[in-house]
């Protein structure tokens, strides 16, 4: 699992972080208003930061489910696209991770469209070929005399599988806190806008005490609307509505809201 260590300004007490997934450029359905507002929103506002998910271009192979033929550009078309789109962006992006439509050319020919895609924007060390696990720290505190910065850590993951009922798309979400310790988990793939927490209990064995602790979780939406792939096995239309993550630099506060 890769590990990504984000250091914010003290400065900001506050940051808003916006998931960018599913985005399906190539896809005749692909909103690109909606995404373009979504850009247009990180990149003008200081406080606003950017976690780039999976399926950001929608590579539509021969030996793919997707409709070949009814792509509006090529995969390279497809790269070089959402290279320009996010380029104005770029030092916003927290972490940048695969998504299951990219891993196809890598399953038939070992090409990592996504990670030529961080190349070029200059992200390498960002990016995450499956999980991504973050470690950030933003604004300040102080607590004893001592000032130091807020961490948060956050864990990021295209996702697979769900299903077309609501239940079982949160239940993919909720199964990853099985996987790592973390304060906020990012869950994509599934094309469902969704948020909500659960509590646990952290031990801490220097101490031998236990401490309960919030958890958020995060699904989110997709830059599709509805038609092709999605109608032809019947899903449902899904809401396009981007979450927004807030994460206080000055005491531990997770929110999120669509």
């Amino acid at each position: 699992m890769k590990t990504i260590k984000i250091n914010l300004p003290r400065e900001l007490n506050r940051i808003r972080i916006v998931p960018i997934a599913d985005v399906h450029i190539g896809d005749p359905y692909c909103d690109i208003e909606t995404l373009n507002k979504t850009i247009e929103t990180i990149k003008n506002n200081p406080d606003v930061y950017c976690i780039c998910n999976g399926d950001l271009m929608n590579t539509a192979l021969k030996t793919s489910v997707s409709d070949v033929y009814s792509e509006k550009l090529t995969p390279m078309e497809q790269l070089l696209k959402v290279r320009d789109l996010l380029y104005p962006i770029k030092d916003k992006i927290i972490c940048m991770t695969n998504g299951n439509h990219e891993a196809r050319v890598y399953k038939t020919d070992g090409i990592d469209t996504t990670a030529i895609l961080a190349r070029e924007l200059g992200i390498e060390d960002r990016y995450a070929p499956a999980s991504a696990l973050v470690f950030l720290k933003l604004g300040q505190k102080t607590k004893e005399h001592k000032t130091q910065q807020m961490q948060y850590s956050i864990f990021v993951n295209h996702g697979c599988g769900g299903g077309h009922r609501i239940g079982g798309k949160l239940n993919r979400l909720e199964d990853v806190v099985s996987i790592v310790d973390a304060d906020v988990y990012i869950h994509s793939h599934t094309h469902l806008p969704a948020v909500f927490k659960n509590n646990f209990f952290r031990t801490n064995l220097t101490h031998q005490s236990v401490e309960e602790v919030e958890k958020l979780f995060v699904n989110t939406n997709a830059f599709l609307t509805y038609g092709g792939y999605g109608e032809t096995y019947e899903f449902r239309p899904a809401s396009r509505s981007v979450p927004v993550i807030y994460l206080s630099g000055e005491e531990r506060i997770m929110e999120a809201k669509i």
